[in-house]
């Protein structure tokens, strides 16, 4: 059953893909007067996220089904290392080939008005190669019809959609679901400005991409390392462990963003500045696998095959959520937190956009006095320490649930 979801959902995302690369141009604007057309994108962008999370959830139950109940935890780690595989391919690699500027300095003898590749071009070079690997696996990939598995309790979209309300309703899971929405609170700064900082601050986009090649083989063997410690009884204890040193790291983070300016000069940044960025990254990848990947054992650890992936999913979507909407609130915030003050001309200010245009149309030129984004990592490490002395030990203790605690009721 798992193979009758994934396969058509496979499908569909590669003709979708295909379709895309001959509109994605036309969508994203030309830059000569006609501007990107934002509705169809946040449609496809819609459509893109609702095949791959049915997708998601087909190839959760999956891992669920083929691993046995004490090696599932070792689920978390084919994610992650797939995740990142995905992430380089799909964002490192192809920001290098789509960049001018990097192609013709590293790949090109005569330097050209586009990189090697197009958004178009990558767009219709991964929908083939979904149709034909979707093809393999559907040729290729059998089904043990001679084991008969436990019969799942879900029959359809609603009968899974209460099944999912009354999963919500059981203490356990709403007591994981409220500590996880906050668990991250403290890293939001850390993993959400700081890049845009160092861009802000003149550090080339590109190079930030560059330094994210030689990550990925550490972000491939952090998840087999780490698994060896998540795989047990016992997974939410490396998450306990590192959420210290990663929220040590938002302070870091802010240091190397504060020290950036006085090592910037006419021809860029020196080597041994990269060499610094690429050992903090480095250092905070430990940190951040070492709690993603005992998030991702833990929720296959306590998952009940009876609802297979759509529960894992829903566990991994609120431990997702969880991430996203404090690096949101995070980015929102930077301005407000942000004082200026009008450079040049008495009497006005800088608190608005149209008291920064007043400013400017005087004369003056509003300059930063405290960045937002300095007294946000203050606070949000404060934050996840607090979270960490207070209620992490009772995130920890969920781990000692027994497994009916976690096992689905249904009164059908």
């Amino acid at each position: 059953r798992r193979k009758s979801w994934l396969v058509p959902t496979q499908y569909v995302l590669g003709l979708f893909m295909i379709y895309m690369s001959t509109q994605v141009d036309r969508l994203l604007g030309d830059g000569e007067g006609r501007g990107p057309d934002v509705v169809a994108l946040t449609v496809t962008f819609f459509l893109f996220e609702f095949l791959a999370a049915t997708q998601d959830i087909a190839v959760d139950g999956w891992a669920l089904t083929m691993l046995s109940r004490e090696n599932v935890g070792y689920a978390s780690t084919c994610n992650s290392v797939g995740q990142t595989a995905g992430y380089f391919l799909g964002n490192v690699l192809f920001l290098a080939l789509e960049s001018p500027s990097f192609c013709n300095k590293y790949l090109r003898f005569q330097p050209q008005p586009q990189g090697i590749v197009t958004l178009s071009d990558f767009l219709f070079f991964w929908g083939a190669v979904f149709l034909i690997t979707t093809t393999l696996v559907a040729l290729l990939k059998k089904e043990n019809k001679e084991l008969t598995p436990t019969k799942e309790e879900t029959k359809g979209i609603t009968d899974t959609y209460r099944l999912l309300f009354s999963i919500i309703k059981m203490p356990a899971v709403l007591t994981f679901c409220l500590l996880i929405l906050t668990a991250k609170v403290g890293f939001s700064a850390a993993d959400a400005v700081t890049g845009l900082k160092l861009v802000e601050e003149g550090v080339p986009k590109e190079h930030l991409a560059l330094l994210a090649v030689p990550m990925v083989p550490l972000q491939i063997i952090l998840p087999l390392i780490i698994s060896k410690y998540t795989a047990g009884p016992q997974p939410l204890n490396t998450f306990y462990k590192a959420m210290p040193f990663r929220l040590l790291f938002g302070l870091e983070f802010a240091l190397l963003v504060w020290w950036t300016p006085t090592v910037r000069h006419e021809g860029g940044f020196p080597v041994y500045y990269y060499i610094v960025v690429l050992l903090s990254y480095a250092l905070h990848q430990v940190t951040l696998y070492s709690m993603y990947v005992a998030i991702m054992a833990f929720n296959a650890k306590v998952s009940d095959p009876l609802i297979g992936g759509t529960y894992m999913t829903l566990l991994n979507t609120v431990s997702n959520l969880g991430g996203n909407w404090p690096s949101t609130v995070a980015l929102w915030l930077v301005d407000p937190l942000t004082v200026k003050e009008c450079a040049g001309a008495q009497h006005h200010t800088c608190a608005t956009t149209a008291a920064a245009e007043l400013c400017s149309q005087a004369g003056g030129s509003c300059v930063t006095t405290l960045d937002g984004y300095y007294v946000e990592s203050i606070v949000c490490v404060l934050l996840g320490f607090a979270w960490w002395f207070l209620l992490g030990p009772k995130f920890k203790r969920l781990q000692e649930e027994g497994q009916s605690s976690w096992k689905c009721r249904r009164t059908n």
